[in-house]
């Protein structure tokens, strides 16, 4: 192997890297081969691996926190699924939600399902309360409908429960504090 080879791809220096490594918790300079870290430590020690091809980056004190990439913006779900998904969040009231499922379900292709995700609540409607299990069947008697609220619960309509097999004779799952 030629001593290129064996060089860093890429240095990061003069940085504030936050390592996630309990033993190393910060680091001023980091050294890259093939997409993986090969150095980790004080400028001085990575600097001294860099080849003539090695891509040098002075990060000028800024701070790096790598492997955070998509840290949460759901952007491979909100890609996929745009079309798929609906939001109720700031919506007023029940009436205009469900006038909002009503249309996702007619857009929606069988045998997608229709998610409303986000942080919506019953305290935002002017009804002051969630959609009954018999309102959502009555829009979407075919489509499956998975209703996240407040992101601790989610509410499914009779055709979820049909696509996930879920029946009379299903057992109660454990809960949570039953659990040892």
């Amino acid at each position: 192997m030629s001593a290129e080879a064996r060089h860093p791809d890429l240095i990061l220096h003069h940085g504030l890297i936050t390592t996630l490594d309990r033993t190393n918790p910060a680091a001023s300079a980091v050294a890259i081969k093939d997409g993986k870290f090969v150095a980790v430590g004080r400028d001085i020690d990575v600097m001294k691996l860099a080849g003539e091809k090695t891509f040098v980056v002075d990060l000028q004190g800024r701070r790096v926190l790598p492997g955070l990439i998509d840290n949460h913006i759901h952007i491979i779900r909100g890609g996929l699924n745009f079309n798929m998904e609906l939001r109720w969040d700031g919506v007023r009231s029940l009436a205009d939600a469900m006038a909002m499922l009503k249309h996702q379900v007619a857009n929606t292709p069988p045998p997608q399902w229709v998610r409303v995700v986000g942080g919506f609540t019953e305290h935002q409607f002017a009804e002051k309360r969630l959609p009954t299990i018999e309102e959502i069947n009555a829009i979407a008697p075919n489509t499956p409908v998975f209703l996240l609220h407040l992101y601790d619960r989610a509410i499914l309509n009779a055709a979820a429960l049909r696509a996930v097999g879920y029946t009379s004779n299903t057992p109660e799952p454990p809960r949570w504090a039953d659990r040892t």
